[in-house]
């Protein structure tokens, strides 16, 4: 073959076959260095396909893949030549009807999944036909008494049969009743005469147990334990911060001692450790403190309305029975009680409130409530029969509520309270006529010196009230506070005499 050119060759065939044009020459677009480095050929490659490869780069053979398990290679690999094949043997015949055919049954040929050509037909489920399950037997229709006896339903010897049966159980029956009913006999009267009842009466509001009802849960009974001694007393509710106001003469005992322990106890059997807030000994009141969420907190009433004869009631616990409650009547108003000075660490005197509702030890900071349920007065003393813990008789004395509260709140704030003061000691005396309280001696710096008082003098009046004997002179000047100028009218060797005394404090 000649390398001419095909304008060459054409001019040589002129004489025999028209002139051809030869090809135009390819007009190429410059190709992007990127598309080429991302597209182009690698480089020492030429053709559509990389040589292959006769040894590694270094050298060696080429790898080979690691043969396949046993297993997979049994299970997905080519059979073994000596393996026989699923295609009909040699021979064999081509529609299956000879008698040594061994891959066709009879009937194979009019099979329709066979036969390409047969037509569709709806056939039976493939699914092979089960055992009908029966539906579990409900309950049965029930006979009537006329079925029952006339229906030809029930064996009549079984109705014979349940009929002797009944017949024996009402004859037992009626046996023992008999032989009860005879028994019974000689234990009753076959005519007795019963007292008659009434509906049950309701519990108005401001009836005692409507009152109980809404006041006990904010009672509490305070134990204090002293080494290896104890005593009980009461107290209540007063601030939603867990703060008891109680009696001072129950809890001085615990006051100054080492290891001492203040329990209060709620009425539904709640214990929590309390501790001493503050403490006046001058009017036997103390505040102390519990760590319990939301207790129920008593309505403080005021003792100022309170008459003699208004109905009260005094809730405490009495030797150590939590939530005992008691009802009366007001006795008398303003009676100033002396406390015993046993057990507290200073001799009170208290303008008190005297009820004959039942008030025994324990009772003692334990509120005494008016017939709306509001506390009136803080129940501390009673006046028995004989020495040593007597029990009730009548005569019991509280706080007024008036005077407890601002202790209370000032303790609360401070943890200790002021009183006022005129600087003398005196004692009860009477001429027959005249109550008062006479000067045994003067404090010198006092008020009563500042004001001219003398020993002798007879005080019968502190402002505007009537001074009846030494008590009643000290809850008198109690109830002013110091700094106030208070007159007082006094008795001095048969003259009556006023003279202005600004109270000290104590």
């Amino acid at each position: 073959m000649d390398e001419r050119s095909p304008v060459t060759r054409s001019n040589d065939r002129a004489g025999d076959e028209p002139p051809r044009l030869g090809p135009r020459p390819l007009e190429r677009v410059p190709v992007d260095p990127g598309a080429a480095a991302v597209f182009g050929r690698p480089d020492g490659v030429d053709g559509g396909f990389a040589a292959p490869l006769s040894e590694s780069s270094n050298g060696s053979s080429p790898s080979l893949a690691t043969p396949p398990p046993a297993a997979l290679a049994s299970a997905f690999g080519r059979p073994a030549p000596d393996t026989p094949a699923l295609q009909r043997p040699p021979g064999a015949g081509g529609n299956g009807s000879g008698p040594d055919d061994a891959f066709w049954a009879d009937g194979a040929d009019r099979d329709p999944w066979r036969d390409p050509e047969s037509p569709v037909a709806l056939g039976p489920p493939a699914a092979s036909e089960q055992a009908p399950i029966s539906a579990p037997a409900g309950e049965g229709a029930r006979l009537s008494v006329r079925e029952l006896l006339f229906g030809k339903r029930v064996d009549p010897r079984a109705l014979a049969a349940l009929a002797i049966v009944a017949v024996l159980i009402g004859a037992a029956g009626g046996f023992v009743g008999r032989l009860t009913a005879e028994g019974a006999n000689g234990l009753t009267d076959p005519d007795p005469t019963i007292t008659q009842t009434l509906q049950a009466k309701e519990r108005p509001p401001g009836s005692v147990a409507d009152i109980a009802a809404r006041t006990v849960p904010a009672v509490v009974s305070i134990e204090i334990r002293v080494g290896q001694e104890g005593g009980t007393g009461s107290g209540v509710v007063i601030d939603p911060a867990g703060y008891v106001l109680t009696n001072n003469h129950v809890v001085a005992p615990a006051a100054d001692a080492n290891g001492a322990q203040i329990e209060a106890i709620f009425h539904d059997g709640t214990r929590s450790p309390a501790r001493i807030v503050g403490r006046d000994p001058k009017t036997d009141l103390a505040v102390v403190k519990v760590d319990v969420a939301n207790p129920v907190v008593a309505t403080i009433g005021s003792s100022a309305g309170l008459v003699v004869g208004d109905g009260v009631i005094a809730i405490g616990s009495p030797f150590g029975l939590v939530g005992t409650v008691t009802d009366g009547i007001v006795s008398a108003l303003n009676r100033p009680v002396r406390l015993d000075s046993s057990g507290a660490d200073a001799n009170a005197v208290i303008d008190a409130i005297q009820t004959d509702a039942a008030i025994n030890p324990g009772n003692s900071g334990g509120p005494l409530v008016d017939s709306t349920g509001a506390v009136v007065g803080i129940n501390t003393a009673i006046r028995s029969v004989g020495t040593g813990e007597g029990g009730s008789i009548g005569l019991g004395f509280a706080i007024p509520i008036d005077d407890a509260r601002a202790i209370a709140d000032e303790l609360i704030r401070t943890g200790v309270v002021t009183h006022a003061e005129i600087g003398i000691n005196a004692r009860s005396v009477t001429d027959g006529t005249t109550d008062g309280a006479q000067v045994q001696n003067v404090q010198q710096g006092g008020a009563a010196a500042a004001a001219g008082i003398v020993e002798g003098d007879v005080i019968v009046k502190v402002g505007n009230r009537p001074i009846a004997g030494a008590d009643e002179l000290v809850v008198a000047v109690r109830e002013h506070n110091p700094g106030d100028s208070v007159p007082v009218e006094l008795i001095r060797e048969g003259r009556p005499l006023t003279v202005s005394v600004v109270l000290s404090s104590d």
